[in-house]
């Protein structure tokens, strides 16, 4: 039986590579996202596009466009998966209102307001999609929610707004493995590194040659590689609650990059999850 996963703000970048990476494990995709025609973003990139690729992976790409502030939108997204599937094995919640902003040098009081939207969508939104597909985890009796995290839960990483939706991300994932545990559903936030990322791409591209970074970046497909393999491992309802670092999640797992290599953990340099005792009885 194939495996039935939503991935949220999956037009380009992590959400992308994760999606097509999951269907080349043969699984149903569900993808959102707002861009339906390649110059909604400066990036390119559309839900459409990424549910084709899905597709000749192997799996089986669904495109649905929407807007993850609208939360009637997606009450219907999982209202339709319950309609066509009567079930959910993976939510992937990975959109986030990264405004150009974010990445703007200065203090959080210099850049425009819009920066704090990342709150909206990228942990409330998280907690709405979660909202509505648990009844269609539960209903399958195992699965899993992975929110797309990073370092900078625990470090200084594009200003507060950033940091405080990722480590909000990583404390949610911690209380629904709570309250989702006695129903055989996992929930763990995992932390990527630097992705080579439409966005990454141009970024690095405008930066002179002396300055630009050249430690290898991780493909955005790793992380679905690892969702895949932590879906299907013993390990599941283990590590659930965690913040895991995908580096070392993949190279517990035995997942490698697309290219074969391993990517490199940066706990060392940015710092490691904390641990969030989701398991705690009190």
């Amino acid at each position: 039986m194939a495996v039935i996963a939503v991935v949220t703000g999956a037009s380009r970048g992590a959400g992308k590579g994760i999606a097509i990476a999951l269907g080349e494990a043969g699984a149903t995709v569900y993808v959102t996202g707002r861009s339906i025609a390649d110059g909604d973003s400066l990036y390119g990139g559309t839900v459409t596009e990424t549910a084709d690729l899905i597709t000749r992976a192997g799996g089986k790409g669904v495109a649905i466009a929407l807007d993850h502030t609208d939360d009637k939108a997606v009450a219907a997204l999982f209202a339709r998966v319950r309609a066509e599937h009567g079930r959910l094995d993976i939510l992937v919640n990975n959109a986030a209102n990264a405004v150009e902003s974010t990445t703007m040098r200065g203090g959080f009081w210099e850049k425009p307001l819009e920066a704090v939207d990342l709150i909206t969508v990228g942990l409330r939104s998280h907690f709405v999609s979660a909202y509505y597909a648990a009844p269609l985890l539960i209903a399958n009796g195992r699965g899993l929610i992975v929110h797309t995290g990073h370092y900078g839960a625990v470090a200084y990483y594009h200003g507060p707004a950033y940091g405080a939706q990722k480590a909000g991300a990583d404390k949610m994932a911690a209380d629904f493995a709570k309250e989702l545990r006695p129903h055989n559903i996992a929930a763990v936030s995992i932390w990527m590194g630097g992705l080579d990322t439409e966005r990454a791409r141009a970024y690095l591209a405008n930066m002179p040659d002396e300055l630009r970074p050249k430690t290898k970046r991780e493909s955005p497909q790793f992380t679905g590689k690892v969702i895949a393999a932590l879906y299907e491992s013993n390990l599941r309802m283990e590590l659930s609650g965690r913040a895991l670092i995908g580096a070392e999640l993949g190279a517990k797992l035995g997942v490698s990059d697309i290219d074969g290599s391993a990517p490199k953990s940066y706990r060392y340099e940015l710092g490691g999850p904390p641990e969030l005792h989701s398991t705690l009885t009190s």
